[in-house]
This record gives structure tokens, sequence and C-alpha cells, in this order.
């Protein structure tokens, strides 16, 4: 029988490039978007799910459950992104950014385990990002989102073994997406003391994100995941430098790294 894989935010970006790569695999795939009839013509299924609303997810699980009898796969990749400076930020959009990338993962992580319990298997990939194993300046609240959704998927994975569930994480570096679109931009304020460096930031960012890989990468890397017997605790993917930061951050010391990183971003 063929795999039911969940992907959530899968109307666009890395999720609509993995669903379209597993339905070519031969999986049963079922994406999600808070407003699907929006968008027409969609390569798989697309069905509602806000992932800050507890009853929008228990419907939505619900519902494949009641056509399919089974998710053998969640990919938890809703999110959004947050740029600014810590001071300027408004804290109140802090707390969205956590409602979606933190908690709204945790919140379908946890719809999914009775039915995964039930089955004695199942496999659960939360998207991070290779921003979330380091503070990143102007990009500190969503580094902090998705670094912790990397510790919690350590926890969880523990939790659950017993009941023959995997859960791992994959931490995608800059991809070709509509993610900066999407993202909360704190405005660059006239009497902001960060007026021209965030600026200039903000540039470098979003030239990063048009610059980046195809997210194609990410489908694949996916995919291999889930052929995979014992999957790994972490998986980055991206390219070298990006993948190599990480690496740079466990074995220099602390200041020699934040150097490293002002440079990069002139601050």
């Amino acid at each position: 029988m063929s795999k039911v894989v969940l992907i959530t935010g899968g109307s666009s970006g890395i999720g609509k490039s993995v669903g379209e790569f597993l339905v070519s695999k031969g999986f049963i795939v079922y994406g999600t978007s808070r407003n699907p009839s929006n968008i027409p013509n969609h390569p798989f299924n697309l069905i509602a799910l806000d992932v800050t609303q507890r009853a929008s997810i228990e419907s939505a699980i619900e519902y494949i459950i009641a056509k399919e009898g089974k998710i053998d796969v969640l990919v938890n990749n809703a999110g959004m992104g947050i740029t600014g400076p810590i001071e300027d930020t408004p804290t109140d959009e802090m707390r969205k950014v956590f409602e979606t990338n933190f908690f709204g993962a945790v919140d379908v992580m946890k719809a999914v385990l009775p039915q995964m319990r039930k089955q004695k298997s199942g496999l659960i990939i939360n998207i991070t990002s290779i921003a979330g194993y380091m503070g990143l300046p102007f990009r500190g609240i969503y580094s902090a989102t998705k670094g912790a959704l990397e510790i919690v998927t350590e926890a969880i994975r523990m939790e659950v073994k017993a009941f023959g569930i995997c859960v791992t994480s994959v931490a995608p570096g800059d991809f070709a997406t509509n993610i900066a679109s999407g993202r909360y931009h704190t405005p660059v304020f006239e009497n902001s003391p960060y007026k021209t460096v965030y600026q200039d930031n903000l540039d470098l960012m979003n030239a990063h994100v048009d610059e980046g890989s195809n997210p194609i990468q990410m489908a694949k890397a996916i995919y291999k995941i889930i052929n995979t017997s014992n999957p790994k605790v972490h998986y980055r993917v991206g390219d070298f430098i990006q993948k190599f930061s990480i690496v740079l951050k466990k074995i220099l010391p602390d200041k020699v790294y934040e150097k490293l990183l002002m440079n990069h971003y002139k601050l």
C-alpha cells in the first residue's frame, strides 16, 4: 500500500516541491493551506489547516484518517519568517511567529501521535533551519523558533521511540522560495539606531533567498529519509558553506565565531 504523507504548508515553496516529488514516487500526499480554495489546480490534495488553531489541526487529521485509514509520515513544514532588530521588533509579532513555527509544529505532532501509536509506526520530519543553529543578527527570533524545534525534536524522538515512531529534523539553508514575501519585516524606522545596517542586511537576506538553491534538493532529501530504516536525529540540506557554518560554530571559540558573523553582516 502507498504511504500517506501529510505536509503542512504544502501550497508553495519547499512544501509544494516535496509534495510534487513524493506524488511522482507513488505516495498519497495531503498538503495543507489556511485557504486552499485560493489555490486552484494544485498538483496534489490540498486541505484546510491553520497550525495556530487546534480545532483546525484536529479536523484535518480526522479527515485524512477517515479517507485513508492512516498517516504514515508527517512533514512539519508550515512556518513564517521574521526579520528586524530585537529592540525594534514588536513583541506581539515575535509571539505570532513562535505560535506558527514552534507551537504550531508541536500541536500537529500531538495530533498525529495517537494515530501513529495505534499503527505502531510513523515518521515525523520537522523542517527547521540552518539558522536555528546560531543567533543571526536581525533574524534572532526566527533562529530562536527553529532552534527550539530542533531541541524539542531531540526530546520527543526519545519519548515516542518505544511506540515504533521516529522523529527527525531537516534543517534547510537558503532555497529559492517565496518565504521572503511572507515574512514579517520590522519596518526600517527613520529614528532607529539600526536604520542603515538593518536596511543593508534586509537587502542581503532577500538576495540570499532569491539566489537560493532549488527546493527539489529538499524533496529528494526527504524522500531518502522516508526510505531510511533508521533515520538520524538531524539532517542539514544546503550549500557546503551553510552546512559548514554549523561545524565552525562547534569548533571555534565563541568570540571568533561571533567575529566571523559580524564581518559577514558588516556589523
